[in-house]
């Protein structure tokens, strides 16, 4: 079910917006000027879910999240900090984690359990507990219904702008709204699932329901961009659901539910594709599809492979139609296809034809190639399935950024 289907409002208010959550973001001295800790709270517990990194190089704060999902179903707050991952740390960095934890629960006089908790920023260094605790009783005590800006800014690292949105539709009778926060500009590459993405609905909706919904909406998204083929030891989605839009409940098999997992999908995506605009040193956002592909895996793998080529988002900076890096990328991905049959587009200008044709206006492609925003479609004339990726071009500035990224 598309956007239009589903009839969603695009509104202000980001993470705050669904009815029953504030927010609120402040500077605590982790970074040198930067806002540093973010929380996001649920006046009532929330049903919550949450996806993951699949590294084996994991922030303490992804493992202690799994155990407090384990524990609970439900979540009051999430508490993020920024500057430092908490990674790489060892039994300290894991028993600051749960110090963090209990001085959250304190703070806001809610049970251990329902607390949640992330990190972002630099790998390998402890947490400053001092500035941490002092900055959380802060943070709650900033807590308003308009600190969605605030914390969308606490959750930055290199970061260049904010990534939040909310939408806004019926559901089941009810005016129910879903809001999302995310941060990410550089190791983008996810596989849950440095990328953090927060997501907040007052939607009435089981945690199983919740759950699917999340992680399929994630694999439409967040699984589906990439800047420069590093995946995090932080990345993670969480999502609460705090029932307060008062939506009669649904199953899975009801229109009710492609509804929701419409606007959830459409957050998600809006939020990943502010992701690669932002990417570090990115000047074009480049969207990907494969079509024609003989299954879904095929098209999938095909497209994330040309996404993550940084021959092909090299020659996409400098401005250059080098179809045969694309049609490699393809080639290398271990899909099965016809090389012979394959064709490439940008934009509507047809870059290779079958049979290797290269009847095109290298004039006309340049045209194309130095816009803002690109189109490729790879069609491999072998099947019925296609699959959508997002990424963008890679600059000497990228170079540049992480070169000095603890500096």
């Amino acid at each position: 079910m598309k956007r239009e289907q589903a009839k969603i409002k695009i509104i202000e208010g980001g993470v705050s917006a669904p009815s029953g959550f504030l927010a609120s973001g402040i500077h605590a001295g982790i970074k040198r000027r930067k806002r540093d800790i973010s929380i996001i709270v649920s006046e009532t517990p929330a049903i919550t879910a949450g996806v993951f990194t699949q590294s084996l190089t994991r922030a303490a704060c992804v493992d202690v999240d799994k155990q407090q999902l384990k524990q609970s179903h439900f979540a009051s707050a999430i508490l993020i900090n920024s500057g430092n991952a908490n990674a790489c740390t060892g039994a300290r960095g894991y028993k600051n984690t749960q110090q963090t934890i209990e001085t959250t629960s304190i703070a806001l006089g809610i049970p251990k359990k329902y607390v949640l908790v992330s990190s972002t920023g630099v790998i390998g260094q402890f947490l400053p507990m001092d500035k941490m605790t002092l900055g959380i009783f802060e943070a709650v005590k900033q807590l308003r219904k308009d600190g969605n800006k605030d914390a969308a800014e606490g959750i930055c690292t290199t970061d260049t702008f904010i990534k939040e949105t909310a939408v806004e539709f019926e559901l089941n009778g009810a005016t129910t709204r879903i809001g999302g926060v995310a941060k990410g500009s550089g190791m983008i590459a996810p596989n849950m699932a440095t990328m953090l993405a927060f997501i907040t609905t007052d939607a009435a909706i089981s945690r199983p329901l919740l759950k699917k919904a999340l992680k399929n909406a994630t694999d439409m998204s967040f699984n589906r961009i990439t800047v420069d083929g590093d995946t995090s030891t932080n990345d993670m989605v969480l999502a609460l659901a705090n029932g307060k839009s008062g939506n009669v409940p649904f199953s899975e098999e009801t229109p009710a539910y492609q509804k929701f997992y419409a606007a959830l999908e459409y957050v998600l995506i809006t939020l990943s594709k502010m992701i690669v605009k932002d990417g570090e040193g990115a000047t074009k956002f480049v969207e990907i599809t494969v079509k024609g592909a003989r299954t879904h895996f095929d098209a999938e793998r095909a497209a994330r492979t040309i996404a993550n080529s940084n021959l092909v988002k090299t020659a996409i900076h400098g401005e250059d139609a080098n179809w045969g890096r694309i049609l490699a990328a393809v080639g290398r991905s271990g899909i099965n296809f016809k090389p012979e049959k394959t064709e490439i587009y940008f934009d509507n200008v047809r870059i290779l034809g079958g049979n290797y044709d290269l009847s095109f206006s290298e004039a006309r492609a340049k045209k194309v190639l130095e816009k803002k925003e690109i189109t490729i479609t790879v069609d491999l004339h072998g099947g019925k399935s296609s699959a959508t990726f997002w990424t963008c071009d890679l600059s000497k500035e990228y170079v540049h950024i992480n070169a000095s990224y603890r500096s």
